[in-house]
């Protein structure tokens, strides 16, 4: 469909919501949910033309930009304005509002990249990795996005089409289409920028929505989700979505990769660039299928979900190399923000517990033993004797804690 979750950097659901204590029963709101809608653009050759022009400038006037700021040390938007502003218009041909587009969009590249050294997300201090990042002012593709706010972009939403400054003057009437639930949300609840994005020959924008006042249900239980490889999602109520089918394909995805890493040729990495696209749709698509799933049944039942707070586990397991590379291809994150903002728009409560021992705790007497679970697949308590699907086992704990956590964090 086109719509995904605005991510923080990358995209979760930006969601307040408006608990109090004694809710328990009664309907409460949820403040924001804070969408992307990406619609495609129909531009005539000349039309294209002006757009290519247009975005190969902004990025140039990126990179000027980049290098002040790297040189200068100085990554605030209106500091960076007092150095550049003057230049990207006259050098680079850019409007007032574009080139203040540009000096933003460097900005935040910068605090992004400034988040992830802080975090660690480049290594340690002195790594190779991070010592790279570091040294050299971050550049830009010269057809990275670009944002347009409502002075450079205006909808037309009965013709659908759109006017849009270029360099080369204000071009309008250049038609868009996309599926008829994007085109409802665009039109009803439009909000902010939109980036005007080139891929493989074809011209999107990216727009973003804000659906407001999503009332969201006290929930009766909750359905606990556990996240895995092997089986991708496993619900408190038996059901697992196998990751066999999905492992496999990124395996071949991997062998293709690596014959055509070790080829070398440009047309090897033209069908890399191609195949890394393709295998991100896939996923993206997996998911959105298990998340909608998942998120049907809470509605149904009236329940809420509970799913584990993974953050870091990439830094927290130790694993032989070949299961790294597993781990590392696993899109749990986005798997859980699907659930996020699927439930948010569906009324349905998500809460995060602690991950700690689920896999070795049994889910009827409490008891934690790591013999409890002696492979993959198998759970046997060696206390009580319960026996049950590992991963059932653990969704059923991560029910559990969603449910006290629940109640404590709603106590009257």
């Amino acid at each position: 469909m086109g719509v995904r979750v605005v991510d923080g950097t990358t995209a979760s659901s930006n969601i307040g919501f408006g608990f109090q204590p004694g809710d328990m029963g009664q309907t409460v709101v949820c403040s924001i949910v804070r969408l992307v809608v990406q619609v495609k653009l129909l531009p005539t050759p000349e039309q294209a033309a002006a757009l290519e022009t247009t975005l190969r400038a902004a990025n140039k006037a990126a990179d000027f930009v980049s290098r002040v700021a790297f040189q200068q040390r100085c990554f605030r938007n209106f500091d960076l304005r007092k150095h550049t502003y003057e230049q990207v218009k006259t050098a680079y041909g850019l409007a007032a509002q574009a080139a203040q587009h540009v000096i933003k969009k460097v900005c935040d590249a910068y605090r992004t990249l400034h988040a992830n050294l802080a975090a660690r997300h480049l290594g340690k201090p002195g790594s190779a990795r991070r010592v790279k990042a570091e040294s050299k002012p971050i550049s830009f593709r010269p057809a990275a996005a670009q944002p347009y706010d409502d002075r450079c972009l205006s909808w037309q939403h009965g013709d659908r089409t759109v006017s849009i400054w270029t360099i080369a003057g204000r071009l309008r009437g250049i038609a868009f289409t996309g599926s008829a639930q994007q085109l409802a949300l665009l039109a009803k609840h439009r909000k902010g920028e939109s980036d005007l994005v080139w891929r493989e020959g074809m011209w999107f924008l990216h727009a973003t929505v804000e659906v407001a006042d999503v009332s969201i249900t006290a929930p009766d239980g909750f359905l606990g989700v556990d996240l895995g490889i092997a089986n991708i999602a496993t619900i408190s109520d038996g059901v697992r979505h196998s990751g066999k089918g999905v492992n496999a394909v990124r395996h071949r995805h991997r062998e293709l990769r690596r014959r055509l890493q070790a080829k070398a040729t440009r047309s090897a990495r033209r069908l890399l660039k191609r195949r890394r696209r393709k295998e991100a749709r896939f996923a993206a698509d997996v998911n959105h299928s298990i998340a909608k799933q998942i998120v049907t049944v809470a509605e149904r039942t009236g329940q809420g979900i509970a799913l584990e707070d993974l953050k870091g586990i990439r830094d927290r397991v130790r694993l032989r190399k070949p299961q790294r590379v597993t781990l590392h291809s696993w899109s749990f994150h986005q798997l859980g923000a699907f659930i996020g903002y699927k439930a948010a728009r569906a009324g349905v409560a998500v809460v995060h517990v602690d991950p700690s021992y689920t896999s070795q705790q049994c889910s009827h007497c409490g008891h934690v033993d790591k013999n409890n679970r002696p492979d993959q697949e198998t759970f046997a308590c060696t206390s009580c004797g319960f026996a049950e699907h590992a991963d059932v086992n653990a969704a059923r704990n991560i029910a559990s804690r969603g449910e006290a956590g629940w109640a404590v964090s709603h106590a009257a």
